[in-house]
């Protein structure tokens, strides 16, 4: 399989990208609405395709009725992982998938997906013995609590998957005691713990964008755009040509694109997608995951850099997952009907802050430590199963068709599997245009991952040579290498020679060089893309009111808004942040 060369690898990271001009997008497909593969939803699986598209030379229109990575798969876990569960589901070829693509991510974006030591603690010894067996004779309701057994004959195939690659070390088991003496503030009641590692998603939402970045720094023919709602669609001819309107919310204009495949990627939103293309479908039966980000200082100390993968007292899998200075908690499984209006209910949040109270039972954790909540709909295939955690997570693709041209429906999939997945149905779409691929994306770096330096002494000759360049810290250096990789120096290379950063009043670890850059060459086209989604501002709880009236004001300066449009961008993300998210 063809690879990049060295110079088309180092031209995705220093390109100036042309999608991120939306004016040059709307003049281009003004000029010529035809393109050889529309992809509707920006969602991980959307810009995954999208990305793929693009390195094979394919003219390629990305479009969502909302920010890149504004729907479900904003709603991670911030894991990428293999999904030990789903091996008592017989699911092992999945399970496989996923474990390869962790690890795949981890050596492709190292800025953004790290190895993450998880801990399981275990309160039972022989427990969930029959849980297999009794979920392929459809026996089972309600999973019993697994044992200390099970898991170990889990792990120790998890362990097997990856015999030839060790990216991650091996699990290990250790029993009471030595357990308390490791983690003192853990209930005492458990009898042994086990620790095994995955991977952690730092921010789903940068590598989404820098997912896109690749994908129009690497081909004129790859365009995106943000906020571009599908209003319908119109067959015309004989031979039954569709041509799919959109709305663009940015500008009020109308956009007609005439596409040769359709590729369905809204997520929990693909039957409504289809929908609205004159396709019925009936694909997706999805369940709503919630979480909430607490800053709980003795938390998040008693966790050290760990994740806690742990089953509650109801069979639910849930998670405790240290995450910069918080904590990450969650995840409920709870069927829904409309992917609209998801968010975390008061339910739902006793419901973390009790678990939480079940492993670290002597650490209290108040509701007005809670920073942040995130909720979203797993499009997950509809199913008869007699519970969520049946429900299969593998990826499928769906085809019918409007008038003469296929749609291909991307129906489920897990965050991690999110390549491979792609690749499959790039491959469908070339073999419908009588295309071949030309790059394996296998082994290609994701954005700042390109150029990766490859031990810590490298590492700090890179940060060193930031500092040289640009006048800046060494400790500046290394959280820019943290935030975006190898393209940490972008940004500085727009601050004029000799003059310093300028850094924010209200949030001295961000220059005002730096979110300028964030909006202009990122997409960022309202305050809320840039505090959730260009980066973790709100997600750490830190969009206070001083925060977003200084970034609206360079946001104001960058796009040109007068006072009265930066007053309503200001009042539309708290309005954002207080609804959907509980800030």
């Amino acid at each position: 399989m063809p690879r990049l060369d060295a110079p088309l690898r180092k031209s995705l990271l220093h390109t100036i990208l042309p999608y991120m001009n939306r004016a040059t997008t709307l003049n281009r497909l003004a000029d010529d609405p035809v393109v050889d593969v529309l992809v509707i939803g920006a969602g991980i699986n959307g810009i995954g395709t999208f990305r793929d598209l693009g390195l094979q030379g394919v003219t390629t229109l990305l479009v969502d009725q909302g920010d890149f990575c504004s729907g479900c798969s904003s709603a991670s876990s911030h894991m990428a992982h293999g999904g030990i569960r789903y091996l008592e589901n017989g699911e092992f070829r999945l399970v496989r998938e996923a474990v390869n693509e962790r690890n795949r991510l981890i050596l492709n974006a190292p800025h953004l997906v790290k190895p993450l030591p998880t801990i399981v603690p275990m309160f039972k010894v022989f427990s969930g013995l029959f849980n297999a067996p009794f979920k392929f004779l459809d026996l089972l309701d309600r999973p019993s609590e697994r044992g200390a057994l099970v898991i170990k004959v889990g792990l120790m195939f998890y362990d097997a998957l990856t015999r030839g690659q060790r990216v991650v070390p091996r699990h290990r088991f250790e029993g009471r005691k030595k357990s308390l003496e490791r983690w003192p503030d853990l209930d005492p009641e458990l009898k042994f713990t086990a620790l095994y590692y995955d991977g952690q998603l730092l921010s789903p939402e940068r590598l989404c964008v820098e997912l896109a970045l690749d994908a129009t720094g690497s081909s004129e023919r790859a365009m995106a755009l943000s906020y571009a709602q599908v209003l319908g669609v119109e067959v015309h001819g004989s031979g039954g040509e569709p041509e799919v309107i959109f709305r663009d919310e940015v500008g009020g204009k109308t956009i007609r694109v005439r596409p040769r495949v359709i590729i369905n990627a809204g997520g929990p939103w693909i039957d409504s997608v289809n929908g609205s293309l004159g396709s019925p479908t009936a694909y997706i039966g999805g369940t709503k995951g919630s979480h909430i980000v607490v800053d709980n200082p003795a938390l998040r100390k008693a966790m050290g850099e760990h994740e806690f993968f742990f089953e509650n007292k109801d069979g639910r899998i849930v998670l405790m997952l240290a995450w910069y200075d918080r904590v990450v908690i969650g995840t409920s499984d709870i069927p829904v009907q409309d992917a609209d209006g998801s968010i975390c209910t008061d339910e739902e949040i006793e419901y973390f802050i009790g678990l939480a109270g079940r492993l670290f039972p002597t650490i209290p954790l108040t509701r007005d430590q809670i920073v942040f909540t995130f909720s979203g709909v797993r499009p997950l295939p509809r199913s008869g199963a007699k519970n969520s955690g049946q429900i299969s997570r593998d990826h499928s693709i769906g085809e019918t068709r409007v008038g003469t041209v296929p749609v291909l429906s991307l129906v489920s999939g897990k965050w991690t599997t999110f390549r491979a997945f792609a690749a499959q149905v790039t491959d469908r779409a070339l073999a419908l245009l009588g295309m071949s691929r030309q790059v394996s994306t296998e082994g290609l770096p994701i954005g700042g991952g390109a150029d990766w330096p490859a031990t810590p002494a490298a590492m700090e000759e890179a940060e060193l040579a930031l500092v040289k360049k640009h006048g800046i810290s060494f400790d500046r250096a290394q959280a820019l290498f943290g935030l975006y990789g190898s393209r940490a120096g972008l940004f500085l290379s727009e601050v004029a020679p000799g003059s310093p950063e300028v850094m924010l009043t209200s949030l001295p670890a961000y220059s005002r060089q730096e979110i300028a850059f964030l909006v202009n060459e990122e997409g960022a086209e309202h305050l809320d893309d840039l505090v959730l989604r260009r980066s973790t501002i709100a997600w750490r709880g830190l969009a206070t009111r001083p925060v977003l009236e200084e970034l609206c004001d360079i946001m104001a300066i960058a796009k040109g808004w007068p006072p009265a449009l930066r007053d309503a961008e200001l009042a539309r993300t708290r309005a954002i942040l207080r609804e959907r998210h509980g800030v």
